[in-house]
């Protein structure tokens, strides 16, 4: 009989099995429930079976960068084992099975039955817990790495006893999945992929066989496993995902090392977490919100596999349309990271770079398969400011100087490519004239204020609508700000001069266009005309939040941001005014509803002039207003900002970045032209 109570007899002989499987074990201490406080489980309902090959409609548990996930199962599902996996690699994400680790146990020729007990979603971590008589089974799956999942099984039983075990996945057959099975180890194979999942049953080496069983697999002990009273037996499940087995191999782990490094990790994220705090909302309010925006961050999380080169995060495993990374996004997911998870935040960024153009540009987003690349546009400019974001959490020099000629490269191609009329005021634009990019490139879709606009070609490849937008031109006015300063930190005295002296250039012919004193706002201008175009939406605050606003028109902007009907909403700072006719809270997309990114930047143009008291006020309703953010709703896409409904796209990244950029310590900065 197999002998498993004592525990580093077989180490050498499970990592053996693993390395032959592409897999690797965890360390040998139990991730008990009982380690973590109430307040850290469950902070996302990760219950859920999908109906379908393609269904998202529940939260599924992702860590560690891992392109394959699980969920429990819904509460009502006795069975043992986890929903899974999804593989969001496989033709933009696909189901590939319905359930993972599933027990089979016999005890004297017969099926031992087992009670569910208790299911959680741990900080990094499922656990599932079973009972039978005089018997107690666990079973806890987490990655160790970006390329695994692992199924801790414990078992602990009153007397001693002999038992069969096998462990049992469900494959669904719409994948076209081919099974193999030798050994201990079943591989599944995909049509059109060159992907494979590896799943393997480690309990000391050729101590299981692997078989197919119906629509799905079977691993089974050899021999009987035997029970000492009081003493737990431990086996292991790994299932590995290889993006492509032609050539990629998954790295070793060290068994011990694994789960200690894994709690380590998480509890660092929880260290910030608890650390967060929001003027007007309650401690454990705002706690909780940090760390379902933690958790909903790594969620998304996705590491370097075919054309990615760096690991990045997604803006949401929920959408389909989501399984690449984002220019705009990236920025804003970085600048957040940088604070608990900062050798990501440094990934985030590169994964953007690695494809910059030989002129500069950036591209809208990257994927798995470089063919699918968006060129037709790029997005806003944040990178410089993420970049220092970066720097001002981790003091990492070095990566300043890595970053500092690609932002400069980028920056000046806006104004190569994206000023029309060459006057030092930019343009959204296209790489392929069409207006649709343009709006794309503005990440602002549909907003408003393009209902008008037309194309105008400023040369080969390089498109500009033909009105100079007040967001993009703050944005560049930061950035060369941000770029003095970074200038500053490289030593680059004669750089940092002429950064300051063209965001003084540029913040004052932003003021001396763009600002409407009668309306107390900015807007949009018309190229080729004196005329603005005077839609209220988020881009008239976003000089504030830039620091280029004199304290006059700070003044004015303020008031236009403090009035119910048109920004002070329940859920404050929707992207239109609530007063225009047009304004559509639900479905308008850019028309009204609330989305993070462009409410949190309205809270730190408050802060930037010294508006603390309402800046506080704002922030607190964005949290205590918006539905289920308290509780496990996931945080979404956007948010009605008359009933903090949520709407569009789950687990979505930027406002989980938003929510932790909002509790950040703003300090005293103030804007140099606030007291002119």
């Amino acid at each position: 009989m197999i002998q498993l109570s004592t525990k580093r007899r077989i180490a050498v002989a499970l990592v053996a099995a693993l390395a032959l499987a592409g897999g690797a074990t965890p360390a040998y201490a139990a991730p008990a429930t009982g380690g973590d406080v109430p307040r850290h489980l469950d902070v996302l309902d990760l219950h859920g079976a999908a109906k379908d090959a393609r269904d998202r409609s529940f939260n599924i548990f992702f860590d560690a960068g891992a392109w394959h996930g699980y969920s429990l199962p819904p509460a009502s599902d006795a069975s043992t084992g986890f929903a899974g996996p999804f593989v969001h690699s496989l033709k933009g994400g696909q189901w590939t099975g319905d359930r993972f680790a599933r027990l089979a146990l016999r005890e004297a020729g017969r099926d031992l039955a087992l009670a569910p007990d208790a299911s959680h979603a741990g900080p990094g971590y499922l656990v599932r817990s079973y009972t039978a008589p005089g018997l107690a089974v666990r079973q806890t799956l987490f990655f160790p790495d970006s390329w695994r999942a692992l199924v801790k099984i414990e078992l602990t039983a009153t007397a001693g006893r002999s038992l069969e075990l096998a462990v049992e996945g469900s494959v669904l057959p719409t994948q076209g999945a081919r099974l193999d099975a030798a050994g201990g180890t079943v591989t599944q194979r995909f049509d059109g992929s060159e992907s494979q999942l590896l799943t393997t049953l480690l309990a000391g080496a050729d101590a299981a066989r692997a078989s197919r069983a119906g629509s799905g697999y079977r691993i089974a002990l050899d021999r009987p496993l035997r029970l000492e009273p009081g003493r737990t037996a431990t086996l292991f499940v790994a299932q590995a995902l290889r993006y492509d087995a032609r050539s990629e191999v998954p790295p070793g782990t060290d068994p011990e090392a694994a789960w200690k490094a894994n709690r380590a990790r998480w509890a660092g994220y929880l260290k910030y977490a608890d650390a967060q705090h929001l003027a007007g909302v309650p401690d454990a309010t705002a706690r909780h919100v940090a760390l379902k925006a933690v958790e909903t961050l790594l969620g998304n999380w996705r590491a370097a596999r075919g054309d990615l080169r760096h690991d990045g995060v997604v803006p949401s495993y929920s959408n389909p349309d989501f399984n690449g990374f984002w220019a705009w996004d990236s920025w804003k997911h970085a600048a957040a990271l940088a604070h608990f998870a900062p050798d990501l935040a440094r990934d985030q960024m590169r994964t953007m770079f690695d494809y910059q153009g030989a002129d500069g540009m950036v591209p809208d987003c990257v994927f798995l398969d470089k063919a699918d690349d968006n060129w037709r546009d790029t997005k806003p400019p944040l990178a410089t400011w993420a970049t220092l974001e970066i720097y001002r959490a981790t003091g990492d020099k070095a990566f300043l100087a890595e970053m500092y000629d690609k932002l400069v490269r980028y920056h000046r191609w806006w104004f190569q490519a994206r000023d029309h009329d060459g006057n030092g005021l930019a343009e959204f634009g296209s790489t392929d004239g069409t207006r649709i990019a343009a709006a794309w490139e503005s990440g602002m879709d549909n907003a408003v204020r393009f209902d008008a606009a037309k194309m105008l070609e400023n040369g080969k490849g390089a498109w500009s609508l033909d009105q100079e937008s007040v967001d993009l031109n703050a944005y560049l006015y930061r950035e060369k700000a941000d770029l003095a300063e970074i200038a500053g930190v490289l030593g680059k005295a004669q750089d940092r001069a002429m950064w300051r002296k063209e965001a003084d250039t540029l913040g004052r012919a932003i003021g001396a266009r763009m600002f409407d004193a009668a309306a107390g706002y900015f807007f949009d201008a018309r190229l080729g005309s004196r005329e603005l175009v005077r839609v209220y939406g988020p881009e008239g605050w976003t000089p504030l939040w830039a620091g280029l606003a004199d304290a006059a028109q700070a003044r004015g902007v303020t008031r236009v941001m403090l009035d119910p009907d048109r920004f002070a909403t329940t859920m404050p700072f929707p992207t239109l005014a609530r007063n225009d006719p047009r304004f559509s809270p639900v479905k308008g997309y850019w028309r009204g509803p609330v989305w993070m990114d462009q409410a949190y930047f309205g809270v730190a143009a408050l802060r930037r002039y010294g508006y603390a008291r309402e800046a506080d006020a704002m922030a607190s309703r964005l949290v205590l207003n918006a539905q289920g953010l308290a509780a496990q709703a996931p945080m979404y896409e956007n948010y009605d900002p008359l009933t903090g409904r949520g709407y569009q796209s789950r687990n979505f990244s930027w406002s989980a970045a938003s929510y932790l950029l909002l509790m950040q310590p703003q300090g005293a900065a103030r804007s140099p032209r606030a007291a002119e």
